[in-house]
């Protein structure tokens, strides 16, 4: 028998959609014994789970299946009025993989608040154009930061107190194990608005305060694939096109993390994607379905690591592979042989320029000779902030930077712009990026000095006698452009 009525406090221990995934309802709490209604005695995984999400002991009542969903419903208090609160901040919705026992409009957590929060975070998110969220615990404060045009700023402080409600709903959400808190975790929620729809990626990592969370949005209407679109100017495009249609080779791009690698490589893949063409890639996480083109992911807990998939992808008579990382030897090793079989093999690197990743390459335990002759180009790249086109406006820069910047010396008249901040750029000045790039396509004489072993900066020097833009020099044409301003060609360039 049910009692006719519930503590609230006990209700809070065990949130409604979770009542609802696992069917159970929390009825009584005598000191640290939590009663709860089943379906089954049985289930000892369930009372285990929830164990450890209440960090109370279970004792366990049966209930029959189809008194369940009534007892939720009377308990919980969910009623239409509710539940419509709750909806009117989702300008974006879950997508749900599979269907529950209740409907969508009833699974939501009895706080309605924590749920609101986080879709209007969300929403907010997709809407101004944020790359990442982190939802992150302190000892005194529990805050969110976006990540907008490569940079972090916080946006709101949370209540600290319902911190772990606020990492359950996530977690949740991403249809991950809300009991486990010890190891990371990461998954993935679909939303959409009726207008577009977006995929996020999850990432939990276990902190002294609780666990932080990471989403990445990836919103493929903002994702335009286009080389018009990377921050070329027009000779370091034409050469990149040149490369790019080679029948066979090796294209690197190399950057630190956050650089616009990938999406440089995505672009690079779409230009060339013809239906004559068998196009394979391998991925460590795939970021974006680009139709026409056979994407695979990495799986390292069943042996499924870039070097496995290469020597697979030879058997599947693949035109053009991508590989989304050069991370060691073996790998750089087949990837190298596979340019010298035939195949346009494009991936990316981690190094400062773009000569030490011929370096690199060499360290890994690739032979010089073999490196010489299947590299086609290595394209060095930065991400920097262009100027808000709303709010831009001439200024005079500061003779220090100026002088940091063209080392004193060889100094032209620039005009000089900066954003003064706007409701469009909120305030920053700024409004979406550009790259900076360093193209070091391979020549006879390169070659010549790879197989000699020479040193990167050697590499450099002769390529910028042979034409190269440094990414600094490419900051200084962005500069006399009006695209960006002089400190973030400093930020990001030596």
């Amino acid at each position: 028998m049910l009692p006719k009525k519930i503590d609230e406090k006990v209700l809070q221990l065990i949130p409604f959609e979770l009542a609802v995934q696992k069917n159970v309802l929390p009825i009584s709490l005598d000191q640290n014994q939590l009663t709860l209604a089943l379906i089954s005695k049985d289930n000892f995984s369930l009372v285990r789970e929830i164990q450890l999400i209440t960090g109370k002991t279970v004792q366990v009542v049966e209930i029959p299946e189809e008194e369940l969903k009534p007892a939720l419903e009377k308990f919980y208090k969910v009623s239409t009025t509710q539940v419509e609160q709750s909806q009117s901040f989702e300008d974006f919705k879950i997508i749900k993989k599979k269907e529950n026992n209740f409907s969508d409009q009833k699974a939501v957590q009895n706080d309605f608040a924590v749920v609101n929060k986080i879709n209007e975070l969300i929403s907010t998110a997709i809407n101004q154009g944020v790359s990442d969220l982190h939802f992150e615990p302190y000892e005194n404060e529990f805050r969110v930061r976006f990540r907008v045009d490569g940079k972090l700023r916080i946006v709101e402080q949370l209540e600290q107190t319902k911190r772990f409600a606020y990492i359950s709903r996530l977690k949740i959400m991403a249809e991950l194990d809300i009991a486990e808190k010890r190891r990371p975790q990461d998954g993935r929620i679909r939303m959409g608005s009726g207008v577009k729809t977006v995929d996020i990626r999850l990432c939990t990592m276990p902190t002294d305060f609780g666990e932080k969370v990471v989403l990445r949005i990836l919103d493929k209407s903002s994702f335009k694939l286009s080389i018009d679109n990377i921050g070329f100017d027009k000779k370091t495009k034409k050469k990149f096109l040149e490369k790019l249609s080679s029948p066979y080779g090796m294209i690197l791009v190399t950057g630190p993390t956050g650089s616009g690698k990938t999406t440089s490589l995505y672009t690079a893949l779409s230009h060339i994607n013809k239906p004559d063409v068998n196009i394979m890639t391998i991925e460590d996480p795939i970021e974006y379905n680009l139709t026409g083109i056979n994407q695979g992911q990495v799986k390292p807990d069943i042996g499924f690591t870039f070097a496995n998939a290469l020597r697979s992808f030879l058997r599947q008579d693949p035109d053009i592979i991508m590989v989304g990382e050069v991370r060691d030897g073996e790998t750089a090793e087949i990837a190298i042989r596979s340019a010298l079989t035939g195949h346009l093999v494009l991936s990316t690197l981690h190094t400062n320029d773009a000569a030490s990743a011929i370096t690199r390459l060499i360290d890994m335990g690739v032979e010089p000779f073999l490196v010489a002759t299947s590299l086609q180009m290595v394209m060095a790249q930065r991400l920097v902030r262009k100027i808000c086109t709303n709010c831009k406006t001439k200024s005079k820069p500061n003779e220090a930077l100026v002088g940091q910047l063209f080392n004193n010396g060889g100094y032209k008249e620039i005009d000089f712009f900066h954003g003064e901040g706007c409701e469009k750029c909120s305030d920053t000045g700024y409004s979406g990026r550009t790259a900076l790039i360093e193209l070091l396509p391979n020549s006879e004489n390169i070659s010549q000095m790879i197989i000699q072993n020479e040193s990167a900066s050697n590499i450099r020097k002769l390529a910028m006698k042979e034409g190269m833009l440094s990414l600094r020099d490419h900051g200084i044409l962005k500069l006399q452009e009006g695209i960006t301003t002089i400190e973030e060609v400093l930020r990001e360039t030596l």
